[in-house]
């Protein structure tokens, strides 16, 4: 006898059903009256079962036309213990199941819905084949029974009556009654005969298969050809047999469970604080304490001379067990001056003594000065926000602790890393680094510079003076601000140019910069010049009028040419602008589909803030090793960006699993925003040189709206970063986030304004100048970042603001047509169950829609109310189902976790691009493929709007004539004929039985595909 094998290996993002935001789904397979189940995964989205079920198959010739059934369940043992909740189903035609083991390889479904009604989302991996006789398998034949209990399972009585329940399905009891009977016979011979298996565990330690290869795609592919199914194929029987993915219609991706969030609960002030936690850490009460000793090596006085030169060159050596770290030596000086701050980390105390020693720099070995010997359990404690411990001065002693001459001043205390000390301090773990490069370590706050639009109207010009007075010119304007040049269209010959054109400009505070307008013709030949001062343009706020054009007078491009010409002429020629900033624009130096900040450039028209972001960057663990090939591991900071503030942690030196622990705080003045959140690897800890890039581990993005207010959300988040070779896990970021809302009824209102700043809507600016703009205002902001100290770097500025966000990527195309899908197929869904109303397929739904068209009818006021009571209800069922945890990079919807090697390598292609020519023209060849498609469903929709076109434009006469005269004939019998007998009239024959159905299309249908379009007049 032959077997059907189903392994079942796992499932992803299941939907919650057990109100607490989880569920302990278990799978449930049917075949041939034969039914099966799985372990139960208890509180589990993502369980993985690995478990393989075996099924008779008496003919196998019957094989194909058979269906297996695969189902999710909810387990609500601890709810009554007898009912189940319907997570989604997968319904495999046989016709796909393979032959051997062999021939197939592991799927993955997406779930589908059991009704209109349902919730369902996520998908499942299964693996499907057939053993036939001969075949060694080590599994044993199950009996048919309604349903199997894994002997490892705890069992109820309910349990082993499940059946699978369908909505409006008749049971009959007295079969019912009878299946309870067999199964309580069974379950007392057991006792006495061995029981029978009905799933084997494959026993996998990586929780799940691994992800299989993606297809090459080549040129010219098109749509996939989808397989013709046999009158049992469902809906889900072309995944098994799906051709190789193409460029419009590829397989569901399968989403790698290390891509996930990961709920942590770790010890925060924040949550400990309401159970009797340390209430004096309310401050920094997103991040976990961190003790420090820190020791302040303010100056000494009165050192001895100890060269035989009479000179000192004294530093300070500070150790504690085997960390040290050293001061700067000052060059023949007995009373020097260090102010500088040490920080040894409580964990990694290695002894009890902290000595502070005084050396003298030598050519040789440095010579003793003195020292002083602290117990590190006698040392105070300081909590903020108490005022900093005063130095005091110490007596130096001898190694043997006799005094000698000379005096140190030192402050010494036990803090945390809420101290003002913490950020200037030079840290245990980084006592290797130079003090050159001590900077390039240290945690810092940025502000972008303030952004202005400045707008140029070049109207016209007067008397222009041609180098060659024998030939009119062809002037055009060239304004450059900075490093940005834009040009006017050119007008062509003519003394007396009229341009009217807008140029516009990103410019930054403080204006430091010049606008330099230059009328040239021809390619060199410059007419005249003019230059403005950036800091004496006018603003305008708002709608306000803008200020009056101004005259100009244009110079000769050298100053001695034009002071003689003005000796020699009493008039010179000159140029008609209008010039202003503009000050009621917010200037987008992001993509607005993630932009952190919406407030207009004027500090006058910004609104007040509606609450405050509180982030902690607690710890990050298994990243890679980014230094591996100068024999280190990692220097990991954090970059966080939200509005104008950015923040930098301090890098951690040589760690894979670094722990910041650090807070900051925002000001919200708009909900709908995101904050971005970035690590990186320092390059530039050990001296490396200028050009050395930052390289990037991870980035993570939140959407405060997605957030509920005062809730303190913390989570590992995975850093991925997809790079040529494909999607890469750099390791796991771990932060707390908690929005506080402060204006209630201010961020209710602030969802009913505009999302950018009035000037937007009122004169929007062009299309084609927004990208340009957005491109200088990321160059601006990058540039000014880079002169901070320590500078954040321009790579690091650009990864933070995608600045190639908006390049050409088919790996995104693909992400964004099943975004289209998704959102298209909750329409699909209503059709399909509207259309199921009209065919009958369940007589008791189509009755009860039936009841409700007639009293709708019969009652219209009621139809606006119900439809948004239905609205209601929906959102209040939905609420049970809301995400808990923020949103984060998902690596399945970009389609990044299986992209193409070759996808990838022209995504991250230079612009132009810098590949061989052959592999050009094939990424040629598969555009024009997709756009061939994308042409032919355009030329069809085109071809729909002109046949609709057509009806009364007379471009067919007969057919206009019908329509016009059947409109007449309708007309008279709707006014003759009361309303509600005319809907009710048209809803019973559009809702009519299926016996009164032809199969052919419609009357409508027909005249209206006859109609012309204009597709036969294109060439």
């Amino acid at each position: 006898m032959s077997k059907l094998v189903v392994e079942i290996h796992d499932a992803y993002d299941l939907i919650p059903k057990d109100g607490q935001g989880s569920a302990s789904p278990f799978v449930e397979v049917e075949f041939d009256e034969q039914r099966q189940r799985t372990q139960t995964k208890h509180k589990d989205l993502n369980p993985s079962w690995n478990q393989k079920l075996v099924f008779n198959v008496d003919n196998p010739r019957d094989l194909p036309n058979k269906i297996i059934d695969v189902t999710v369940y909810n387990d609500r043992k601890g709810s009554h213990g007898h009912r189940k909740n319907f997570l989604g189903r997968v319904r495999i035609s046989g016709v796909s199941v393979p032959s051997s083991e062999a021939e197939t390889s592991i799927q993955r479904y997406p779930l589908d819905k059991l009704g209109l009604f349902s919730h369902v989302k996520g998908d499942i991996a299964l693996k499907l084949y057939a053993v036939h006789d001969g075949a060694s398998h080590h599994a044993e034949p199950v009996r048919p029974t309604p349903t199997s209990i894994p002997e490892n399972e705890e069992k109820s009585p309910f349990q082993e009556t499940q059946f699978q329940e369908t909505p409006f399905q008749e049971i009959n009891t007295n079969n019912f009654d009878e299946e309870i009977k067999a199964e309580e016979k069974k379950k007392k011979k057991k006792k006495k005969e061995q029981e029978v298996r009905t799933f084997h565990s494959i026993g996998t330690g990586t929780g799940g298969p691994p992800p299989a290869a993606p297809t090459p795609m080549s040129a010219g592919i098109g749509f996939a050809a989808m397989k013709e199914k046999t009158p049992m194929v469902e809906t889900r029987a072309d995944f098994a047999k799906a051709a190789p993915p193409s460029v419009m219609h590829m397989q569901l991706p399968r989403q790698n469970p290390e891509f996930l969030l990961v709920e942590t609960s770790p010890p925060l002030a924040a949550r400990l604080r309401y159970r009797g936690g340390d209430k004096t850490s309310s401050t920094y009460d997103l991040v976990e304490q961190m003790r420090y000793l820190y020791v302040n090596v303010v100056k000494a006085k009165d050192l001895p001379v100890m060269d035989i030169s009479g000179s000192l060159d004294p530093y300070v050596e500070v150790k504690l067990g085997n960390y040290k770290g050293q001061t700067k030596h000052l060059e023949k000086n007995q009373n020097p001056v260090w102010n500088q701050i040490f920080a040894f980390s409580k964990e990694r105390l290695q002894s009890n003594l902290l000595e502070v020693i005084v050396k003298d720099k030598d050519f040789g070995k440095d010579d003793f000065v003195g020292k002083v010997v602290f117990d590190v359990s006698e040392i105070p404690l300081r909590v903020p926000p108490d005022s900093p411990l005063a130095p005091q001065w110490y007596k130096l002693a001898d190694k043997k602790g006799d005094k000698v001459k000379g005096e140190i001043m030192l402050a010494v205390w036990m803090g945390t890393q809420a101290d003002e000390s913490f950020p200037e301090a030079w840290h245990s773990d980084a006592h290797s680094v130079s003090h050159s490069n001590l900077a390039n370590t240290r945690s810092k706050v940025y502000f972008s510079p303030k952004l202005y639009y400045l707008r140029i109207h070049v109207m016209e010009a007067q008397d222009l003076v041609p180098h060659d007075k024998g030939r009119l010119p062809d002037p055009f304007v060239k304004v450059v601000v900075g490093k940005q040049v834009r040009l006017t269209k050119p007008v062509q010959r003519t003394v007396n140019p009229v341009w009217d054109d807008q140029l516009m400009f990103v410019v930054s505070e403080p204006f430091e910069d010049y606008i330099d307008i230059l009328v040239v013709s021809g390619k060199d030949e410059i007419l005249g010049r003019a230059v403005i001062p950036l800091r004496d343009v006018p603003q305008r706020f708002e709608t306000s009028k803008p200020p009056d054009p101004r005259w100009l007078s244009l110079h000769k491009p050298s100053l001695a040419e034009a002071e003689g010409e003005k000796r020699k002429e009493k008039f010179s020629s000159r140029i008609l602008l209008r010039f202003f900033l503009e000050s009621g624009y917010h200037v987008l130096d992001e993509s607005t589909h993630f932009s952190s900040d919406l407030q207009p450039s004027s500090k006058h028209l910004r609104k007040q803030n509606i609450g405050i972001l509180e982030l902690g960057i607690l710890s990050a663990k298994n990243l890679l090793p980014m230094k591996i090939k100068e024999g280190k591991m990692t220097d990991a900071y954090c970059v966080a960006k939200y509005g104008n503030k950015w923040v930098r942690t301090r890098t951690l030196l040589d760690n894979l699993s670094p722990r910041w622990n650090e807070q900051y705080t925002w000001d919200v003045y708009d909900p709908c925003t995101v904050i971005t959140i970035g690590v990186f690897d320092n390059s530039h800890a050990n001296g490396s040189k200028d050009d050395a890039r930052d390289e990037r581990i991870g980035k993570v993005r939140i959407r405060l709206s997605t957030l509920e207010t005062d809730r303190v959300y913390t989570h590992y988040y995975p850093l991925l970063v997809l790079t040529p070779s494909g999607l890469k896990k750099h390791g796991e970021l771990q932060l707390a986030l908690r929005f506080t809302c402060t204006a209630w009824v201010n961020m209710v209102a602030q969802y009913g304004r505009p999302l950018l700043p009035k000037m937007h809507y009122v004169h929007p600016i062009p299309v084609r100048h927004i990208d340009w703009l957005r491109y200088q205002a990321m160059h601006i902001v990058a540039a000014r970042l880079q002169r901070a100290e320590p500078p954040l770097r321009k790579e690091v500025v650009e990864y933070m603001l995608d600045v190639d966000y908006h390049m050409w990527s088919l790996r995104r195309s693909k992400a964004n047509f099943y975004r289209i899908m998704s959102v298209l197929s909750g329409v699909t869904a209503v059709c399909k169950w509207f259309n199921d109303i009209c065919y009958w397929r369940n007589p008791i739904t189509t009755c009860l829609v039936h009841v409700l068209f007639l009293i709708l009818v019969c009652y219209p006021e009621l139809i606006l109310p119900t439809i948004f009571l239905y609205l209601f209800v929906i959102g209040i069922w939905n609420y049970r189902f809301r995400s808990r945890h923020p949103p984060h990079m998902d690596a399945r919807l970009s389609q990044a976790d299986n992209a193409h090697p070759d996808e990838l390598d022209e995504e991250f292609d230079s612009f132009p691009t810098s590949r061989p020519s052959d592999i050009v023209r094939m990424r040629y060849d598969r555009l024009r493929s997709v756009a061939g498609r994308v042409q032919t469903v355009v030329g069809d929709l085109a071809s729909q709007g002109e046949r609709a076109q057509a009806i009364l434009s007379w471009r067919d006469p007969r057919a206009t004539a019908i329509f016009i005269i059947f409109s007449l004939i309708w007309a008279v019998f709707i006014y003759v004929t009361p309303f509600q007998v005319v809907a009710v009239l048209f809803g019973l024959y559009w809702l009519r039985h299926p016996r009164f159905r032809s199969k052919m299309p419609s009357v409508p249908v027909n005249f209206f595909k006859r109609l012309p379009s204009k597709s036969d007049m294109l060439l």
